[in-house]
Parts: structure tokens; C-alpha cells; sequence
């Protein structure tokens, strides 16, 4: 090979080199729209996992101070499912730094290749100058002078080649930090799903043991649960059985407000007008305007339909969350369960009387684990997502009129 060939490798290698600098400066990278929603999941992820963390300390702390074993009970229950919402956040978490961390390392990959290239080719001709004999370029006519071309050529190159193979060096180690990253992600990720396999269990327990109290109490809860059940069939629609239960829920609340029988004055004259004596419903009692609070929503995950979106059937009424399979859903707020089960067309369904008019319902479940007129906290566990690509739905009504759960959510 000779000293010309050399020479218009050299350059053609330098040329090359100089043709990626200036394309990397005038076209930076863009950043891609899958990493910025890598981001916001993380974000989004990052955020559920905390919010779940804290409600479980919460419910832990107010388990410990309870006055008496449902209380307490109660109180476990729920800081259980926050923990199981915490491991689901955090599988959540781990999952999406994994899928950001492969996107950075595929676009350093991505770099690195097209960087190496023009260096290849300067680094062979440069070992190929390195090899040949300079008494054999002497005795070659015009060798010479293509050989002091050469090397002026390259010693103006040296400066440009020292600076980019020290970036790669730098893009190399940036690469195993990445690989680190994953490592860490992938085992912080193993150690969410055994976490969130042994809540699980141990909510199952403390279900099993629900269950068994709730059969104990006897023929009450049984005959309740049928006529729920029972309201579920002849409901032509949704808004008929959450109508019904409305008015069901109202006139309970007005049977409840009744005086009871009274025995006999010792002094006739201290007895009071009836009406005086008349205690005023309890909704009528709370019902200042005010949302039920605190007010969470039901299970982690992405909203995919917001309040007022436009469907097939009309806007929507609530809104719709794409959750982990089998995620842990909870009561979005206090009240009451009115019904608990199957529903034609929503899968299991979950609707929670609040106090003032207020009532939640919540749809898509794959099994429920409340029972019909049980009395539940905000954040206790009242059933699970399905399986595949679950969705679970949450509409908030004051006396029937939809509200936007999100202008109350916390």
C-alpha cells in the first residue's frame, strides 16, 4: 500500500470523523416522546407510592390508638391494602426506570455506533503509517513528500482524536452505569413483588376472618345482602339501582332519626313539645355542601378517560383508571357499602353511601370484598382489578348529579 493510499485514507477517516462532530452539534438528539412518558410514569409512579406509604402509616398508628378490636381491625385492614397499593406503586416505579433506562442505553448504543466508525478507520491507517518502514518510503518516488503530507495530516488530527476517543471512554463508562442502573431496578423490582405477594396473603386472612365474623351476626346481614342482590335484578340500568339505593339509603337515615319509645315523665310538666324532641335526619345533618373527606381514589393506576370525556353512550360520567392486574381497589371514601356484586355488564361492582347525599360507585372489579351494609373507612379494601388489561371506574354523585371525583380527590 502506499504512502498516497495512506494519505487518502487518513483523510477520508478524518473527514468523516469531522462530518459526525459537526452533524452531533447541529443536530443534538431530540428527546424522544417515549422517554418523556417514561418520565411521567415515573413521576406519576413515584408520587403513588409515597401517597400509599404515608396512608399506611397513617392507618398503622390509628390501628394502634383504637378503642376497640373492630375499630382496630378496621384500621389493619386498611393499612394493609395502602400497603399493598405501595408494593403495586413501587412494582410501578421499578418498571418504568427499567424502561428508561433501556431507552437511554439504546440511544447511547445508537451514538456509540455511529461515533466508532470514522475512529476505526483513522486508528487502522494510523497503525498502518505506524508499520511501514520509512527507508521504504525514501526509496519510493514521491513517497516522500505523500509521507510528510501524511503525517502533517495526522499530527493536525491528533488533537480531534484524543478528545473523541476520550468521549467514548466517557460514553463507555456512561454505558455501565446504565447497566448498573438496570441491575438495581430489576432487583428493587423482585423485591416489590415479594413484598406485595406477602401483603396479599395477609390481607386474605384478615378477609377470611371478616367473612367469618360477618356470617356470626346472623340473618341482619344475610337478608340485607339479598334484597340488594335481589334490587341488582330488577334495576333496568345503573342509574336505576344507584336511584333505588338513593332512596332506600334516604329513608333508613329517616327511621334512624325517629324517637324511640320513651317511659313516663315523673313531672308531666317537664315533657317538651313532640316536635322538639325530634332529632333531624342524618343527612340533613351533614349535609353542608361538602364533599366526603378524605377523598381517595380507588386504585393506582392511569387515567384513561377523564370526567366529561366523550363516549359512545354520552360524556363521561367519572372517571376510568387503568390499574396493575389485580390491583388492591379500596373505598374512596367513609360510608356505608349498599351494594356489593355483580352487575350486568360493569363486572363486579361496589357502591358506598357517603354522608350528606353523597354516593360513590365504583365498577370493573373482578371480585368484591365488602359486604352489604358494612361500614368502611376511606382507604379499606372492598375487592380487586381483573386480570389482563383491567379497568376500574369511579363516579361520584351528589343526590344523583355526577361530580368530578378529581375536584375532591386528594
Amino acid at each position: 500500500m502506499t504512502s498516497r493510499t495512506l494519505l487518502i485514507g487518513a483523510l477520508g477517516a478524518l473527514v468523516a470523523l469531522a462530518a459526525v462532530s459537526v452533524q452531533a452539534a447541529r443536530n443534538p438528539a431530540p428527546t424522544p416522546s417515549a422517554s418523556q412518558d417514561a418520565r411521567a410514569a415515573l413521576s406519576q409512579a413515584q408520587a403513588a407510592w409515597e401517597e400509599a406509604r404515608d396512608r399506611s402509616a397513617n392507618f398503622r398508628k390509628q390501628a394502634e390508638q383504637a378503642a376497640n378490636e373492630a375499630e382496630r381491625a378496621a384500621r389493619q385492614s386498611a393499612s394493609i391494602a395502602a400497603q399493598i397499593q405501595s408494593a403495586e406503586a413501587g412494582i410501578g416505579l421499578a418498571e418504568a426506570r427499567i424502561g428508561m433506562l433501556e431507552q437511554q442505553g439504546k440511544a447511547l448504543q445508537r451514538e456509540l455506533a455511529r461515533e466508532q466508525q470514522p475512529l476505526v478507520r483513522l486508528t487502522g491507517a494510523m497503525q498502518l503509517l505506524a508499520r511501514r518502514p520509512l527507508a521504504l518510503a525514501v526509496a519510493r518516488r514521491g513517497s516522500v513528500e505523500d509521507l510528510v503530507h501524511l503525517r502533517a495530516v495526522m499530527a493536525s488530527a491528533r488533537p480531534e482524536f484524543e478528545q473523541r476517543t476520550a468521549d467514548l471512554r466517557s460514553r463507555i463508562a456512561e454505558r455501565r452505569q446504565l447497566r448498573a442502573g438496570l441491575e438495581e431496578a430489576a432487583l428493587t423490582l423482585r423485591q416489590q413483588e415479594q413484598t406485595l405477594s406477602a401483603r396479599r396473603a395477609e390481607l386474605a386472612k384478615i378477609e377470611s376472618r371478616k367473612r367469618l365474623l360477618a356470617r356470626q351476626r346472623g340473618e341482619t346481614a344475610r337478608g340485607e345482602n339479598e334484597r340488594a342482590l335481589a334490587l341488582g335484578e330488577e334495576a333496568r340500568d345503573l342509574d336505576m339501582l344507584v336511584g333505588e339505593l338513593d332512596r332506600a339509603g334516604a329513608l333508613r337515615e329517616r327511621l334512624a332519626a325517629l324517637p324511640g319509645p320513651r317511659l313516663r315523665p315523673a313531672d308531666p310538666r317537664t315533657v317538651q313539645h313532640a316536635a322538639a324532641s325530634v332529632r333531624q335526619p342524618a343527612a340533613a345533618r351533614n349535609d353542608d355542601g361538602a364533599a366526603p373527606s378524605p377523598y381517595l381514589l380507588p386504585v393506582t393506576g392511569r387515567i384513561v378517560t377523564g370526567f366529561g370525556a366523550p363516549l359512545p353512550a354520552g360524556a363521561s360520567r367519572g372517571l376510568t383508571i387503568a390499574p396493575r392486574p389485580s390491583a388492591q381497589v379500596v373505598a374512596p371514601a367513609a360510608g356505608r357499602v349498599a351494594f356489593a356484586g355483580p352487575y350486568r355488564g360493569y363486572g363486579s361492582i361496589v357502591i358506598v353511601e357517603h354522608a350528606g347525599g353523597w354516593t360513590s360507585l365504583v365498577t370493573g372489579l373482578a371480585r368484591t370484598s365488602a359486604d352489604v351494609g358494612e361500614s368502611v373507612i376511606a382507604g379499606a379494601p372492598i375487592g380487586v382489578a381483573g386480570r389482563g388489561e383491567p379497568e376500574v371506574t369511579l363516579e361520584l354523585r351528589r343526590a344523583g348529579a355526577p361530580v368530578n371525583p378529581l375536584d375532591h380527590a386528594r
